[in-house]
C-alpha cells in the first residue's frame, strides 16, 4: 500500500478501510513512516473525521498492536475513569482509592499532560520514588492485591497510541474525535474492565467547548464501549473555571490527600461523586445515587480511602513523607483584584497554559517539568471580591517562567458589578 495514496483519500473525505488503517498505524509504530508523514496523516483525520466504522476499526488496531489483561479471574466489578481533560482535575488521584475502599478493582492507565491540562501520571511522579513504569504482571497483581494501581502506558499496551498521542500533543490535532475516541477507548479496553464512566469536560477550559460537541464525544465513546462488551457511562462536567483548589504538579497530590481525608472542595467532591456513583451502581453495590454518595462519604469519613491511597503508593515505591519539603517551590507570586465586584469568570485554557509555562506541562517532547510548579484558587465564579483581596497564586522554582506566566495570569479573570451565579458543575444529560 501506498501511504500519501491513503493520506490523500482521507484528505478528499473518503472513509478509509480497516486495512489502509492498520497498515498505516503499524508503519509508524515499527518506524516505517516518520513523525512528519504521520502528522499529515492526523491533520487529515482532524480535517475530516471519520465514519463510526473507521473509529471501531481504529481502536481494535490499537488495541491489537499491544497486549490486553485479563482479570476474568478476580470476583471483583474491574472498573475505571476517564476525564478528557482540564485544569485542576486531580479526580482519578481520589476517586481510584474510593472505590478500590468499596470493592471495586480499579486498574488504570493514565496519560502524561496534553496541551494545556496536567497528567495525572506526572502529578503522581511528583510523590518521590512512586513508580509508574510497571511491568504487566506487577500492574495486575497491585490491583489483586489491593484494588488500584494507576500506572503510565506501556510499550506493551496499545503501543501504537503511545507514540500517536506524544504526537497529537504538538500537531494541534488533539481536539479530533475519532482520534480521542480511539486513544481512550483503546487504553481502556485493553485494562480488561467491565465497566467505565467518562468524565466529558465541556467550557473555556475543555476541549470540548459546547454540550452539543461534547455530546458528539459522548455518544461515540458510549458506543464503541458497547461494541467491545464494556459498560460505558458518560458525566458531563463544567470546565468553565479551574476544578479544586489547585492546578499543577505536587501541589494537586497535596491538595488530593486533603480530599481523601476529608477536606475537599466542594465543586471537586461534586464531581468525584458523580462519577463513583455511577460505576457503584453499575457494580451492584447499591441502587441510587443518593445511597452511592453517602458510601464514598462514609470512605473518606472512616479512613479506608486515604489507607487505598497509602496502599497504592507504597506498592508503587512511593514516599509521601517528605514529598511536601523536597517539592516545596522556591519562589511565589500573588494575583489580586484591582477592585471590588462580583467574580464572573475565569478564561480557563489561558490559565492552563500559564501552568504549562510554569513547567506543569510541555510545549514540546523534551520540556522538562518542575515538581514545585503550579497555581492556587482563593476564590471562584460567582464570590464576592474586594480590592486588593488575592484571587490565585502562583509558584514554582524558575522566576523568569513564573514572572511570564504571572503576566498571563492577570488577564485571565473578569468582575461584574452586578451579582453572579456560580455555574452547575454538572450537565443533565
Amino acid at each position: 500500500m501506498d501511504v500519501k495514496k491513503i493520506i490523500n483519500k482521507k484528505l478528499s473525505g473518503c472513509p478509509l478501510t480497516s486495512a489502509e488503517l492498520e497498515f498505516i498505524i503499524m508503519s509508524y509504530v515499527d518506524n516505517t513512516i516518520n513523525d512528519s508523514i504521520m502528522t499529515d496523516f492526523l491533520k487529515s483525520v482532524h480535517q475530516n473525521g471519520m465514519v463510526k466504522d473507521e473509529i471501531v476499526s481504529l481502536t481494535r488496531i490499537m488495541i491489537n498492536s499491544g497486549e490486553t489483561i485479563d482479570f476474568s479471574g478476580l470476583n471483583s466489578f474491574v472498573a475505571d475513569k476517564h476525564s478528557t481533560g482540564g485544569v485542576g482535575d486531580k479526580v482519578s488521584i481520589i476517586l481510584g482509592p474510593i472505590l478500590a475502599s468499596l470493592g471495586i478493582a480499579v486498574p488504570m492507565l493514565a496519560g502524561r499532560s496534553l496541551g494545556h491540562t496536567g497528567g495525572t501520571i506526572d502529578k503522581l511522579e511528583t510523590i518521590p520514588g512512586f513508580n509508574t513504569n510497571l511491568t504487566i504482571a506487577d500492574f495486575k497483581n497491585n490491583v489483586e492485591r489491593s484494588g488500584v494501581c494507576i500506572m503510565s502506558q506501556t510499550e506493551s499496551i496499545c503501543p501504537a497510541d503511545k507514540k500517536i498521542y506524544a504526537l497529537r500533543d504538538i500537531t494541534g490535532t488533539i481536539d479530533s474525535i475519532p482520534l480521542i475516541c480511539g486513544s481512550i477507548m483503546s487504553k481502556k479496553i485493553s485494562e480488561g474492565i467491565d465497566g467505565l464512566v467518562l468524565d466529558i469536560k465541556i467550557g473555556n477550559g475543555a476541549f470540548m467547548r459546547s454540550l452539543s460537541q461534547g455530546k458528539k464525544l459522548g455518544t461515540m465513546l458510549k458506543f464503541i464501549g458497547e461494541q467491545f462488551n464494556v459498560s460505558t457511562k458518560v458525566v458531563y462536567s463544567n470546565m468553565d473555571q479551574p476544578l479544586g483548589k489547585t492546578a499543577g504538579m505536587w501541589c494537586e497530590i497535596e491538595e488530593s490527600i486533603h480530599a481523601l481525608k476529608g477536606n475537599g472542595s466542594e465543586d471537586l467532591m461534586r464531581v468525584i461523586f458523580e462519577l463513583g456513583s455511577k460505576l457503584i451502581i453499575e457494580a451492584g453495590i447499591v441502587e441510587t445515587t443518593l445511597e452511592a454518595t453517602e458510601i464514598q462519604k462514609k470512605s473518606i469519613n472512616n479512613g479506608m480511602a486515604f489507607e487505598k491511597f497509602e496502599e497504592m503508593v507504597s506498592n508503587q515505591d512511593g514516599i509521601i513523607k517528605k514529598a511536601g519539603e523536597l517539592n516545596a517551590p522556591i519562589f511565589s507570586k500573588e494575583i489580586t483584584s484591582k477592585k471590588d465586584g462580583y467574580l464572573k469568570s475565569f478564561d480557563t485554557i489561558a490559565v492552563g497554559w500559564a501552568a504549562v509555562e510554569m513547567g506543569c506541562g510541555r510545549k514540546i517532547k523534551s520540556d522538562k517539568l518542575d515538581n514545585t510548579a503550579g497555581i492556587k484558587f482563593n476564590a471562584k465564579v460567582g464570590d464576592y471580591i474586594e480590592e486588593g483581596d488575592r484571587i490565585m497564586s502562583c509558584f514554582n522554582s524558575d522566576n523568569d517562567k513564573l514572572n511570564d506566566a504571572h503576566s498571563k495570569l492577570i488577564k485571565t479573570f473578569q468582575l461584574s458589578d452586578e451579582k453572579v451565579k456560580s455555574p452547575d458543575l454538572i450537565y443533565q444529560d
